[in-house]
This record gives structure tokens, C-alpha cells and sequence, in this order.
């Protein structure tokens, strides 16, 4: 079993990512991965008592284990509900006269 492993720590904001590859020694955590990557300090926003964090988009805990070839994310809060923001786009497309709005909207009246 080797005693390192190789790893990548991504975090991404709209209008930047970053990934920073790692090498860390058998038995490391995600905090561990974390701390190591320097994203704290470049980002001091970051809170991880807040934010979630995963692997390959899988949430895990801060002191779950990494492997070789994880890519540790750390993970924004939704700046919006994504089915809210789902609901709102259709109810916009329906108000705009689309024929498939309008297929929509006489479905809707005819249930109602």
C-alpha cells in the first residue's frame, strides 16, 4: 500500500475556478486535504463550518478519509432554490405566448 496518495482540491466561483493538486500522506482527511491546498488563506470567505464539502460531487464529512485520485470540492451555498428558479422559468416562457407556453397555459385552464 503506498504511504502517499495523489489528490485535487477544486473550488469554483462564477467567474473563476481553481484546482490544486496535492500529495498527502495515507490516512488524510478532507480537512486535512483543505488545509493543505492554501484555498483557505486565498479565500477567506471560505468557512467550512458552513459549506459543504465532497468528493466527485458526493458530500462527505471533514474528517472522512481521502483516496488516490479524490478530487476534494468544496461546495457554494445556491444562490437560488433550483426548483424555484425551474418554476419561475416556465412561468415565464408561459406568459411570453410561446405555443408550447400556451399548450401549457389551455392545459391548466381546461384542469382547473
Amino acid at each position: 500500500m503506498p504511504s502517499e496518495l495523489n489528490v485535487e482540491v477544486c473550488y469554483a466561483l462564477p467567474s473563476e475556478q481553481t484546482i490544486i493538486p496535492l500529495t498527502l500522506a495515507q490516512g488524510a482527511t478532507m480537512r486535512d486535504a483543505i488545509e493543505r491546498s492554501g484555498l483557505l488563506q486565498r479565500f477567506p470567505a471560505l468557512d467550512l463550518g458552513r459549506m459543504k464539502v465532497g468528493v466527485f460531487g458526493k458530500v462527505r464529512a471533514l474528517d472522512a478519509a481521502v483516496e488516490a485520485g479524490d478530487r476534494v470540492e468544496i461546495y457554494r451555498a445556491l444562490k437560488a432554490d433550483p426548483k424555484l428558479a425551474r418554476q419561475r422559468r416556465v412561468e415565464k416562457v408561459r406568459n411570453e405566448g410561446s405555443r408550447e407556453g400556451q399548450k401549457w397555459l389551455g392545459s391548466a385552464r381546461k384542469g382547473s
